[in-house]
């Protein structure tokens, strides 16, 4: 294990991102960037906020009023709360992006344009911005001029038809994912198109438009299902918890509950046929190999399952880890924060508001040895850096920010 290196800024630190987004795939991506030692100043609306500050419940014990959902994706961020749709609003807007490195915007296609803060608008007064858009389908095409929420992307992209238990099962039907991954999946691939284009303008000194939809992100993690559908004419189904392609890859139910085994080649499927004592089917014609067994699962299935459900799930896990093979249970998620694995990668954080009020989150997946991340700032509340901001960054006097905040341009406090 690499040795702890020195105290690091992060390898984003320097660069700025201006962050009009709300609700989550934007949001995810700055926060994200902040993470990485950029500094993100988040835009609100003045009397409003992120619409996902009021998500709940559950809500953050502070008098803020704050949602959990809130919370989970704006850490690393300084808030301030600008009314764009006012002139002298979209000027400022437009004066803190000519300081900014990165703007990540999530409004209609062209809903920015009206206040000169597209990205034609912007890279006049900072020619080497690199301007990202997510919309729900794109700057183009017949869809392009309609809203986008990940509960419709999921079952438009074609998610929804490979998630769920079969039709005629009970419960069978469409199912969306416990998460919202079509948000989640458009600001990881927010993040690293922004990254791909950081190394762009260090190498040219170009920025650039980044045009991102939700449903071109969802539809691209269909992987392996719509490689099966273009490159053999297998069109996907809803199986449940089985594999499409490989088995046995799913849950199986013992005598005290349900264990998950996931085998990945014939190798594996010999030791467990041996787990289980029947030796004789690793070398099966209909089982021996990964995709006559994929075809015969019925049969298979029929052989084994009576067999996992006389065993308890403690003693099959305990078989199944004493020969190296992919196994485990199906956690919840105070079981899955509790794990002992969790606890030591150190995933789970705590870091606390200006008033003291804790707020605990789930840190940044990667372990970087030279260049760490960093959680430098809570979530904040609303509005809460406008003063700060304005003052420290495009330097205006008390005076005029009490003016502008007096006419409602800005809020100091939500």
């Amino acid at each position: 294990m690499p040795s702890d290196p020195a105290p690091s800024p992060g390898p984003l630190n320097g660069l700025r991102v201006l962050d009009l987004s709300r609700v989550l795939a934007g949001p995810w991506c700055s926060q994200m960037l902040g993470d990485l030692g950029a500094d993100v100043i988040k835009i609100e609306q003045p009397g409003q906020g992120d619409d996902t500050r009021r998500w709940g419940p559950p809500f953050l014990d502070d008098g803020s009023r704050d949602s959990a959902y809130y919370l989970c994706a704006n850490r690393n961020k300084r808030s301030v709360a600008i009314d764009m749709a006012a002139p002298a609003g979209a000027d400022l807007v437009r004066r803190l992006a000519a300081m900014s490195d990165i703007v990540l915007e999530n409004f209609r296609v062209g809903g920015l344009a009206k206040y000169g803060l597209d990205y034609d608008g912007l890279r006049a007064v900072k020619p080497d911005l690199i301007y990202c858009s997510i919309t729900g389908f794109g700057q183009n095409g017949p869809d392009r001029d309609k809203g986008g929420y990940d509960f419709l992307i999921q079952g438009m992209s074609g998610v929804m038809s490979v998630t769920g238990r079969p039709d005629g099962e009970p419960g069978g039907g469409p199912l969306k994912a416990g998460i919202p991954i079509t948000d989640l999946s458009t600001g990881l691939y927010a993040t690293i198109s922004i990254l791909a284009a950081l190394n762009h303008r260090n190498r040219t000194g170009e920025g650039q438009y980044i045009d991102l939809a939700l449903l071109d992100s969802q539809v691209a993690l269909l992987a392996n299902q719509a490689s099966g559908w273009l490159n053999g004419g297998v069109e996907p189904r809803r199986m449940g918890n089985e594999h499409p392609a490989i088995a046995p890859y799913q849950d199986f139910t013992c005598a005290d509950g349900d264990v998950l085994i996931a085998l990945g080649n014939d190798r594996q499927f010999a030791k467990l046929c041996g787990v289980l004592g029947v030796d004789d089917l690793a070398v099966d014609p209909r089982f021996a190999v990964s995709g006559t067994r994929s075809d015969n699962r019925d049969a298979l299935f029929a052989i084994i399952k009576p067999i996992i459900a006389d065993m308890t799930s403690a003693a099959l896990i305990a078989a199944l880890d004493a020969a190296g093979l992919p196994c485990g249970k199906v956690n919840t998620v105070p079981e899955a924060l509790n794990l002992p694995q969790i606890a030591e990668r150190g995933l789970v954080h705590e870091i606390a508001r200006e008033d003291g009020t804790p707020v605990k989150f789930l840190g940044f997946p990667a372990k970087m040895s030279r260049s760490p991340v960093s959680y430098r700032r809570a979530p904040p509340r609303s509005a809460q850096d406008t003063a700060a901001v304005l003052e420290q960054e495009l330097g205006l006097s008390a005076a005029e920010i009490a003016q502008l905040a007096a006419a409602g341009i800005i809020a100091e406090q939500l």
